[in-house]
């Protein structure tokens, strides 16, 4: 029997066109679930997020919302252009969710073979974590897109001489507008802290136009003349950007919070937000490539990623709610334990060509089990587990077209506000002005000489009834 020759094979030579184009069809299967089904509604987070986006005028400096603008700025030019509903307040977080995803998959590509790449991608990008960030509408996904663009552009300047000069600025440009995050600050000086201590950036810096970096900076510095000037108004906006705390944390419920978010295997569960962060398996790789870059800590990558999460630490036992900002570091950990699952299997066979492809089949069903199991525990957790579904409302679409008053609490007045601001349908109130009016769940009451007429429920089992018609009574 002749040699099996495994370069030859039609999965072998195509096995890369294969993979990034299973990565494209679970990227577009996973964006319209995420968008439309599951969690098939907004939480009070994303509607206090539509508020916001929807009371910022260029016009006018004090009403910026000076953090998080960017996506603000995103979030109300898709309301403005398409009108207030579920799809067009996630919008933006779908769209930066997508050039995330490319740029997860090209970072990896870069930082990794590509073999590995495909494999850590597709696991990345079907975590219940980042399908949730992506869909969710509000600016939690810049965590990720900042991280994701300052990582592959910093990797550009250093390793491609042709067009140099537009990484640097558009590095330059995503940075200063990564500022307007907070704690995307932590990026930037773990980047800078790797460029002084690592001797191989420290001679490609030396080797960068002077001029050309000059100019860069001079983006950044218009980019965030707004910021400064908020900041100099409000000294205090500067701890929300540090992630500091204005009141002092409890220490027993945050790292209690962040037990079930990174290790809560056993009993997972959540409110708006899915824990734990990763599955079991994923969590064992991550593991195996922090080990692994201990063991490379020479290396420029492994550096970058030390000091950014060495940094982030302390902020996210502060504020469990910024787990998000781990993402990336974690996925590219995440890489590194695959990368070491298959290296220490190659070097027990290096020749042997069957005992090679042997060593593939666990790691692919071990891929395989956390991309199904990972997009499955996000469509059900979120459809149906009772102390998440609940707290997301579709309530937006069960509000009928011919309704031309809808009367709501005093908490919903401004949302509803705001939808009613870009769809011009109808006009929200808190007491009736027409013979016919809409009132929401909270704003129920017996009014004199008005009837309910009809009750409009959802489809969630608590709660169920979410508007009511009323109807004057003709006397």
């Amino acid at each position: 029997m002749g040699r099996l020759k495994i370069s030859e094979t039609f999965i072998y030579r195509h096995r890369y066109y294969i993979g990034y184009g299973l990565i494209a069809i679970i990227l577009i299967t996973m964006f319209v679930l995420a968008g439309l089904f599951a969690p098939g509604g907004i939480s009070s987070q994303e509607m206090q997020s539509a508020v916001k986006s929807s009371s910022v005028n260029l016009y006018d400096f004090k009403s910026l919302e000076i953090i998080n603008l960017p996506y603000h700025l995103l979030q109300k030019a898709s309301m403005s252009l398409l009108g207030v509903s579920i799809f067009t307040i996630k919008l933006p977080s779908i769209i930066l969710a997508l050039f995330s995803t490319i740029g997860i998959i090209i970072l990896l590509r870069r930082w990794y073979k590509p073999g590995i790449g495909v494999l850590a991608s597709l696991i990345a990008i079907t975590t219940g974590q980042f399908i949730f960030i992506a869909q969710d509408g509000t600016p939690g996904i810049l965590y990720v897109f900042w991280s994701i663009c300052l990582l592959l552009f910093a990797d550009l300047i250093a390793r491609q001489k042709k067009f140099r000069m537009l990484y640097k600025i558009s590095f330059c440009i995503l940075a200063g507008l990564s500022l307007y995050t907070p704690l995307s600050l932590y990026m930037i000086i773990a980047l800078i802290v790797a460029v002084f201590l690592h001797p191989h950036l420290r001679f490609i810096i030396k080797q960068l136009s002077k001029p050309q970096i000059i100019v860069s900076l001079i983006f950044a510095f218009i980019l965030i003349i707004p910021l400064i000037a908020a900041v100099i108004i409000s000294p205090k906006l500067i701890l929300t950007l540090l992630g500091i705390p204005t009141t002092w944390p409890n220490w027993a419920t945050n790292f209690a919070t962040l037990g079930a978010e990174y290790f809560g295997f056993s009993k997972p569960g959540g409110t708006t937000l899915m824990t734990p962060f990763f599955e079991l398996g994923s969590m064992i790789l991550i593991v195996f490539g922090a080990l692994y870059n201990i063991r490379t800590r020479a290396a420029a990558k492994s550096y970058v990623i030390a000091f950014w999460t060495i940094s982030l630490i302390p902020f996210i036992i502060l504020d469990p709610s910024l787990t998000s900002i781990t993402f990336v570091p974690l996925v590219l950990l995440l890489a590194s334990g695959i990368r070491t699952l298959l290296a220490r299997w190659y070097i027990l066979f290096p020749r042997n060509p069957y005992a090679r492809i042997g060593g593939l089949i666990p790691v692919t069903i071990l891929v395989i089990v956390l991309v199904f199991s990972g997009a499955d525990r996000y469509i059900n957790g979120y459809r149906y587990d009772p102390s998440i579904a609940p707290n997301f409302s579709n309530d937006l679409k069960l509000i009928p077209k011919d309704v031309k008053n809808v009367v709501v609490a005093n908490n919903e007045f401004d949302f509803y506000q705001v939808v009613a601001k870009y769809n011009k349908r109808f006009i929200v109130t808190l007491t009736p002005t027409t013979d016919t009016f809409l009132a929401t769940r909270n704003a129920k009451q017996n009014i004199a000489d008005y009837q309910i007429s009809r009750i409009i429920t959802s489809q969630k089992s608590n709660q169920s009834d979410r508007f009511y018609l009323y109807k004057k009574i003709v006397k």
